[in-house]
């Protein structure tokens, strides 16, 4: 691409409106636009790091024998109605309604699709395995779209979805994919951990996720100082040294705490640690209000709480719920003589001695202990802290933030079973289909790789899925010589198959490596002064320095590094 006489811009000032450094950067280099809150446009230089993004991907999917298809954007509502889905979508559709009146939603997701598709060719047990994938736009209304690319309510995703007669074969799908993933990341080059996560809205039996890791991360990582244990926080298990109390059990008391709610102002008032009380959480899960009693120093973790629960999801009680049940202010829930379904978590059974609510306002009481109340469940409801102690090897666990660039699923007969996906097996008997599902954010990736791979000038793309592998930036336009060498190279570059932008432009030097920097082009050829003795200057984007290298040689040493 020549700079020249075509649509070419970067922004020099920064960028208000943008939370994120990929965000900022990515608009600043001139590849991407916001239109509207959550939806982009994307220049020629945003396109083509998508396009070199989507070929990596691409490849490895054939490798694998996935098949590509394409499904439509436009999904009538009641694919989802019948796989049950519907309501787990909720407002995160986006629906309309057709001349007719008919309901539609543009796609959030295909896995529906798919299976209707999968129908038309499987009969028997004979007819699997088979793995079909496309590369397609999806569209989810967020509530709260941000940083950049990273949460976005129109994306690119590669969704792929295996096949199976049974469990084993599943097995030996979803490892061919798994590592297909491991080598569709590593040459992109992202640094990343595959972690253990909730099935959420996907379902089946078991999610693993490709994470980035990045500071702006969304996800919190659990991690293990002495083995390789890497969970998403959602389904961490939280252990602890069951070891009960061993002070003597006192009579609990009632106690006058005006105004005192918080747990950081119990801790004040009272000259209690947050570890000697137990919080009392109304929640509510579908139309049932239960109760979760968890250590003052823990939070509740609300997807193994759902889980527990069996319903889709859960969320705090109403001021007027809570106040309803409990008969006084939030703040001030306990579970003393409370008429709710009560969930207690598992460290607070070997709690003696603590302080909960009153169930009335103003008020707490003291020395509480399990004989004082009810519950009806014990069960591992709370988020683990670092420090906490791993579940595979007893090491500590530690947290870092995490991007979900990828995940994988193995979903089971969860959508064969609600849309009828069944095969003959070798006796003759009807079996449902064993399904995998695997994706990847494209768009999501190219954030992601942005957020790690960045300096003070701009953008240090790897050369993977820069847009450009090489930057000719011609010092002087009116000096023939120069010209003549910059024409050359830039010749003999895309001749060898090196993807190649030429600053040509009627600019100075500075603004040319300014821009060249900041799109993040990882190797930059200089064709100025030195032309005169057959020498061009080379440099890496990674580097802070340049070398001078003759002509002749340098052809040749891009190639090695392009294309090796």
């Amino acid at each position: 691409m020549k700079l020249k006489n075509n649509f070419f811009y970067t922004i020099r000032e920064d960028i208000k409106d943008e939370e994120s450094v990929s965000g900022k950067l990515l608009v600043r280099s001139g590849m991407i636009k916001k239109n509207s809150n959550g939806i982009y446009m994307y220049t020629q230089l945003g396109r083509k790091v998508v396009q070199n993004i989507e070929e990596i991907v691409r490849d490895e999917m054939d490798k694998a024998g996935a098949m590509e298809v394409s499904m439509p954007l436009l999904i009538p509502e009641e694919i989802y109605i019948n796989s049950g889905r519907r309501t787990i979508f909720g407002d995160n559709m986006f629906t309309l309604n057709d001349r007719y009146n008919r309901p539609y939603s543009l796609g959030p997701t295909h896995e529906e699709l798919f299976v209707e598709m999968a129908k038309s060719g499987i009969k028997s047990y004979k007819d699997m395995p088979f793995n079909l994938y496309q590369v397609r736009t999806k569209f989810r209304d967020e509530t709260r779209p941000r940083y950049g690319l990273i949460r976005t309510r129109e994306f690119t995703m590669k969704d792929a979805y295996s096949f199976d007669a049974n469990l084993d074969d599943l097995d030996k799908s979803y490892q061919i994919m798994f590592n297909a993933y491991q080598c569709i990341f590593n040459r992109i080059g992202l640094n990343y951990k595959i972690v253990r996560a909730d099935t959420g809205a996907m379902g089946g039996l078991l999610s693993e996720e490709f994470q980035a890791i990045t500071d702006i991360g969304e996800d919190t990582l659990v991690l293990c100082d002495t083995c390789d244990y890497a969970s998403n926080i959602e389904i961490s298990e939280c252990v602890f040294k069951d070891e009960i109390a061993t002070c003597e059990a006192k009579v609990k008391e009632l106690i006058h705490t005006p105004n005192v709610g918080s747990i950081v102002d119990l801790e004040k008032s009272l000259d209690i640690t947050s570890n000697k009380m137990v919080k009392t959480l109304i929640y509510k899960a579908g139309s049932e209000l239960v109760a979760c009693l968890i250590k003052g120093n823990r939070e509740l973790n609300e997807v193994k709480l759902s889980k527990i629960l069996s319903v889709p999801e859960v969320v705090l009680a109403s001021e007027e719920d809570v106040q309803k049940v409990t008969g006084a202010k939030i703040g001030f829930a306990g579970p003393i003589d409370l008429k709710i379904k009560i969930i207690m978590d598992r460290e607070v059974q070997y709690m003696k001695n603590f302080l909960v609510g009153a169930n009335k306002t103003d008020y707490h009481y003291i020395n509480v202990n399990l004989s004082d109340f009810k519950y009806d469940l014990i069960a591992d409801i709370v988020n683990v802290k670092e420090g906490d102690i791993c579940p595979n090897c007893g090491g500590k666990l530690y947290f870092t933030k995490g991007i979900e660039v990828g995940n994988t699923f193995k979903l089971g007969d969860k959508y064969s079973k609600s849309l009828g996906l069944q095969y003959l097996d070798q006796n003759n008997k009807l079996q449902y289909v064993q399904m995998g599902s695997y994706g990847i954010g494209i768009e999501r990736v190219m954030a992601a790789v942005a957020e790690q791979n960045n300096d003070e000038f701009g953008l240090v793309w790897p050369i993977s899925i820069a847009p450009y592998q090489v930057a000719i930036v011609l010092i002087n336009e009116n000096d023939d010589k120069q010209k003549e060498i910059a024409d050359k190279l830039y010749d003999d570059l895309a001749g060898n198959n090196i993807s190649v932008i030429y600053d040509n432009r009627n600019e100075r030097p500075g603004v040319k490596f300014n821009d060249m920097d900041l799109i993040g082009i990882p190797i930059r050829l200089t064709v100025g002064k030195k032309s005169s003795e057959d020498l061009v200057e080379f440099k890496l984007r990674t580097d802070s320095t340049s070398t001078d290298i003759n002509i002749q040689e340098v052809v040749e040493k891009i190639k090695n590094i392009c294309l090796s």
